[in-house]
């Protein structure tokens, strides 16, 4: 009965928190048409000029997304494969867990460090990149969520049965030859699982993204310059100098469910992906 409880509790908790966006976001609509708020290039609701157009904040997470899981990926892959089919078990028990320090570590450090440190050296060979920047942030996120890939493929490709690659011995493969075309395509449920919860991940940041990328929401793929991302507005928003119940109190509430639909949309063409992959 407790458990039941525990699982009931977590679904109304989610329902609870779609009906407050559903609400808000309905009642956003009414005063602004779906039209401009999807086919307008500029967002400026807090301007004397008002503009809802949120792709500038959409192409600001994605820009930013985009960066931390280039960074991400292939560093993270590459730990987890040398975790698994190299490490000894004795390095395997001290370097997983001092890897997985890296997501322990509070994301306003993060973006501190971003802004005052990486920032600093990266301008000192990028030419034009602003103190504010998608760059920086979008480095640091990813070395944030170089655990959650690693440690997530690292069990994926661990669980591989060892028979696959004394097969691969078999029929004469090579260590790397049995890691990329046996190992890896037999682990890339779990790989593809790991790179979604990844990005994910990257697209809810906020605090990383609120300190070091600035927020001037610009339609721009330039990672030189400032943006804003739609988590970096919420918390611009919510800092209590907009009145409640007002239009640009509500926009909180749309841009929220813009982002739950998009890591939404996201969850299920992984899930697809990954039923399609064990066929």
């Amino acid at each position: 009965m407790a458990l039941l409880a525990c699982g009931a509790l977590s679904i109304l908790t989610t329902l609870g928190i779609l009906s407050v966006l559903a609400v808000e976001t309905w009642e956003f609509f009414q005063e602004v048409s779906p039209l401009e708020y999807f086919g307008d290039t500029q967002w400026t609701p807090l301007f004397l000029d008002k503009h809802f157009g949120v792709w500038p904040l959409i192409t600001g997470t994605l820009l930013t997304s985009a960066i931390a899981i280039s960074v991400a990926l292939p560093f993270g892959l590459l730990a987890a494969i040398y975790l698994s089919e190299f490490a000894s078990p004795r390095a395997r028990q001290i370097l997983k867990p001092a890897l997985e320090i890296l997501a322990g570590v509070p994301t306003i450090v993060y973006g501190f460090f971003a802004l005052i440190v990486l920032t600093p050296f990266l301008q000192t060979f990028i030419p034009g990149l602003a103190g504010f920047n998608a760059l920086s942030p979008g480095i640091i996120m990813g070395i944030m969520i170089i655990p959650m890939i690693s440690s997530l493929s690292e069990d994926a490709i661990y669980a591989v049965p060892n028979s696959l690659r004394e097969a691969a011995y078999g029929l004469g493969a090579g260590k790397l030859q049995t890691i990329f075309r046996v190992v890896l395509p037999s682990a890339r449920s779990g790989i593809l699982a790991a790179t979604t919860l990844a990005i994910s991940r990257a697209i809810g940041e906020t605090m990383i993204v609120t300190v070091a990328a600035g927020m001037q929401p610009q339609l721009t793929f330039d990672p030189r310059v400032p943006i804003e991302t739609m988590t970096a507005y919420i918390v611009q928003v919510s800092m209590g100098d907009v009145p409640t119940g007002s239009l640009e109190y509500k926009t909180i509430f749309v841009v929220g469910a813009t982002l739950f639909a998009m890591t939404f949309v996201m969850n299920m063409i992984s899930q697809l992906m990954a039923r399609r992959s064990r066929m």
